[in-house]
């Protein structure tokens, strides 16, 4: 039995999921790689599961796991949404602040 795109998209989804939060806890990317050799074995060792019931309980698991060891203050790149330089420079709008056209100023 094969698997739809959609459950494909959603196992790299937790997969990447997991990575990211491991690297919130660990800063270090000598630390991290072994953690995320770690993940993968646990992937690579659920892969071979073809019983879609054995696969829920599976990402069941591996979901409950991420949600009980989220990091309380994730790391969010400066630059994107919530980041500390996000909207910090915001380019000025392209429309005149003041309407020097309009019939009622002149």
């Amino acid at each position: 039995m094969s698997f739809s795109t959609a459950h494909r998209s959603y196992v790299k989804s937790l997969y990447r999921r997991m990575l990211k939060n491991e690297l919130d806890w660990v800063v270090r990317r000598d630390i991290w790689r072994g953690r995320a050799m770690l993940i993968r074995a646990e992937f690579e060792r659920n892969r071979d599961i073809r019983d879609p019931r054995a696969v829920a309980q599976v990402l069941e698991k591996f979901e409950a796991r991420l949600a009980a060891n989220l990091h309380p203050d994730p790391y969010i790149p400066p630059t994107m949404p919530g980041g500390t330089k996000w909207e910090r420079n915001i380019p000025p709008t392209i429309a005149p602040i003041y309407d020097h056209l309009a019939a009622e100023h002149h």
